[in-house]
């Protein structure tokens, strides 16, 4: 059954999965929900895209409180996202508060047809599908279509207020909630994003005295002395050379995360200032130019790099690398298109996936990408272009736990790294739990430690690796470094979302968008859609890739392949249709669609970016 695109009513079906969240133990059935709207988020911890839904979720929970029902359907990506211990800290981490459908099996995924993370499903009051959306930035046409809902059902006797079930689970209280990434002063002080806190906490030398907090636990952005600033889940934090350091007024620059900022700190007045980013999500538009003026979108990591000139900002939120300079307080694109993948070469064409940690060896900045458990590095070559390379990974839907050459090893959504005294690597292997090696000079791969609860962040201090121990809310020492190693296979996996099957040659490949109520497609400067097609690998896409302003075109595939995946991005812009001031937005989501080509395929590939 696809629900793509309705054309009659389509009655919802059952939620089924492995266990529930967030209900007090209770299991849901949309029969019970008979009478109130529902919306079905369906999302995945690891995936930025989901974070962001779940953030323009929050107000419209507020504002049909009575009538909505909002259901997470979590349908994970990786092995580890599955697990119940993982959902359960995802679920807290990310103060998601409404009920969580844990289907690991990807069973309700499967059922509704869906083909992207997030997908968001709206249920009516009667139990029918009553509009899609894939991606991201929907939340006023999501308000509209509760709307007009609330309004027709009201009048049809059809519509009933109160009674949610969601239950709230019990806090846990800890000095530190899910910290992410940590930093060493000259004097020995280690500063740690505490990131379930909202905050930034500077510890003793030994990973546990508190010393000071800057921001006050409450999620914000506010400015101002360490006792009333605020942030919002800041993760990446950087100390800034003492001469830059003189010259701006602070000290250590962080990536606040999810308020798509970059804060700077003072760290002998304790005062808080915000450097970068306007506190808007980055859709579309400029990338480039007075820090303070462009949007940003989920910073996650930031390191100096004095190879670049400045501060290197890991922008997981559309796949790319910023480069902040803040002595002339600006910021700009250092490398990436927003196309989600695994692609090396010069940084302007390379593909990224969610970088989410940095460090620096010399003349490399070493980075890992979550999405495609990869390990990568960027250097300039004898032109002096900076370009990407990639030590290990393949594609967004390979990983696993393997040690031995680099060129066969697998990892699991890494989110951390750090130069080892050695010089070799050292990862954050998040969702393996481990920390692994790789020795840049051989080649090989092995791993330091397992049994880890989320490591998410590591910090070289003398003879110490920390460990940003993120799920077990603290900070956890491996002395000596690597004293001993061992070689792990624990195999390959792949991600269990089932392949498009597709027909050789030319397959008509169409994108749905239809403007939410009271909404036009903005087209006053221009066409209002665009459409980027590629593939992995590229020799896959025979004619048809590129950009477009058409969200339907004809691409042709090469023989000789079985599978590979299609690399697609899709926005619209649209306004209100009927005021003298519109107020405008853009609707964008990219897709990683696996394929497996076959004779008896397909020669149409539909998706959906919104549509009723």
């Amino acid at each position: 059954m696809s629900i793509e695109k309705p054309r009659a009513r389509v009655r919802a079906p059952e939620l089924v999965g492995r266990q529930w969240l967030n209900t007090g133990g209770n299991e849901i059935k949309l029969a019970d929900l008979r009478g109130r709207i529902v919306l079905l988020d369906f999302w995945t911890s690891g995936c930025i895209n989901c974070l962001h839904v779940l953030d323009e979720l929050r107000p419209l929970e507020a504002e049909f409180a009575d009538v909505l029902v909002t259901i997470g359907v979590h349908s994970p990506k990786f092995l580890h996202e599955g697990e119940a211990a993982a959902i359960e800290a995802a679920v807290s981490r990310y103060e998601v508060h409404h009920p969580v459908l844990n289907d690991p099996d990807l069973t309700t995924w499967q059922q509704y047809a869906v083909k992207a993370w997030p997908t968001l499903v709206i249920v009516d009051p009667e139990g029918y599908v009553v509009h899609v959306a894939a991606g991201e930035g929907h939340g006023e046409a999501l308000r509209r279509v509760i709307a007009d809902l609330v309004a027709r059902h009201e009048e049809k006797g059809t519509l009933r207020r109160g009674g949610n079930p969601y239950v709230p689970a019990e806090a846990r209280s800890a000095e530190l909630r899910f910290p992410s990434k940590a930093v060493a002063t000259a004097d020995g002080r280690v500063l740690v994003a505490d990131t379930g806190h909202h905050s930034v906490v500077e510890l003793a030398a030994d990973g546990e005295t508190v010393i000071r907090r800057f921001g006050g636990g409450e999620r914000g952005a506010a400015d101002g002395a360490f006792d009333v600033a605020s942030f919002a889940e800041p993760s990446g934090l950087a100390l800034l050379p003492p001469e830059v350091a003189e010259r701006v007024g602070y000290h250590l620059l962080v990536a606040d995360t999810a308020g798509h900022l970059l804060r700077g700190i003072d760290l002998d007045t304790g005062e808080v200032s915000t450097v970068a980013g306007t506190g808007r999500q980055w859709r579309d538009g400029k990338t480039g130019g007075p820090a303070r003026e462009i949007d940003l979108t989920s910073p996650w990591d930031v390191i100096w790099w004095e190879a670049a000139g400045g501060a290197v900002v890991a922008m997981a939120g559309n796949h790319t690398l910023g480069l902040f300079d803040p002595v002339h307080g600006t910021i700009s694109r250092f490398a990436g298109t927003t196309v989600e993948g695994l692609r090396d070469g010069e940084t302007s064409t390379a593909f990224f996936a969610q970088t989410s940690g940095l460090a620096v060896a010399g003349d490399r900045l070493w980075l890992v990408d979550a999405e495609t458990s990869a390990l990568r590095w960027i250097t300039r070559d004898e032109a002096d272009r900076f370009v990407v390379h990639t030590a290990i990974g393949t594609d967004l839907f390979s990983f696993g736990h393997r040690d031995g050459d680099a060129a066969d090893a697998l990892l699991q959504h890494p989110l951390g790294l750090a130069v080892l005294s050695d010089g070799t690597i050292a990862v954050a292997d998040t969702y393996n739990g481990a920390i692994r090696r790789y020795d840049p000079e051989s080649g090989k791969v092995d791993t330091i430690a397992e049994r880890l609860a989320e490591p998410s962040g590591l910090l070289v201090t003398g003879d110490t690796l920390f460990v940003v121990e993120s799920a077990a809310h603290r900070l956890r020492p491996l002395s000596p470094v690597a004293a001993s190693t061992q070689h792990v296979d624990g195999g390959a996996h792949a991600v269990r979302r089932p392949p498009s099957i597709i027909a050789p040659g030319a397959v008509t490949l169409s994108v749905v968008y239809t403007p939410p109520p009271g909404e036009k497609l903005d087209d006053r400067d221009g066409p209002a859609t665009r459409l980027e097609v590629s593939a992995s690998p590229p020799e896959l896409l025979v004619a048809g890739g590129g950009v477009g302003t058409e969200l339907t075109r004809t691409i042709t595939l090469a023989g000789g392949h079985t599978e590979g995946v299609l690399q697609i991005v899709a926005q619209a812009a649209s306004c209100d249709a009927t005021a003298e001031h519109p107020v405008c937005r853009v609707t964008r989501q990219d897709w990683g669609v696996p394929i497996r080509i076959e004779p008896e395929g397909t020669d149409q590939l539909r998706l959906i970016l919104a549509g009723g």
